[in-house]
């Protein structure tokens, strides 16, 4: 497949900097860094390229959201705190979709009740939580598929 149907962009949001200072009964105990090089490995099985982002600003965020479609052919979001209220995240999100797939490292359906709120739901093809970074593995071969790489 070329290179124009198999770029995923790997969103973070809020907090991800600091991810290996969470709980790691909840979050993995991995840093960033980790997790993303344990998602690109993934990513190079499935046959896609991941095109990684973080920001801890809701506004950067909403931004990238932006321009998501003129640089990615799908997207895997964890917005973090901020799926579970960001109405502009989800707005933004929303201005113009690739196939996406939410993940959660923990399980959000299980956690407090403010957690099983997402501004994604409606806007992504699935929902991926609890899983920790096998999430990420199963999103990038829901992506693979819809792509048909």
């Amino acid at each position: 497949m070329s290179a124009a149907t198999n770029r995923i962009a790997v969103l973070h949001g809020v907090n991800f900097d600091v991810l290996e200072r969470r709980d790691p009964e909840l979050y993995g105990g991995l840093s960033l860094a980790e997790l993303e090089y344990k998602i690109g490995g993934f990513a190079g099985e499935t046959g896609l390229e991941p095109i990684f982002f973080q920001s801890n600003s809701e506004a950067e965020f909403c931004g990238y959201l932006h321009r998501l479609a003129e640089t990615a052919d799908g997207a895997i979001i964890n917005a973090g705190a901020w799926t579970h209220y960001s109405r502009a995240i989800g707005d933004a999100f929303g201005v113009e979709p690739v196939p996406a797939v939410e993940v959660h490292l923990s399980d959000v359906e299980s956690r407090e009740d403010w957690r099983k709120v997402s501004v994604f739901d409606g806007l992504v093809e699935a929902k991926i939580s609890g899983k920790g970074v096998d999430g990420y593995r199963e999103a990038l071969e829901h992506l693979a598929n819809r792509l048909g790489v």
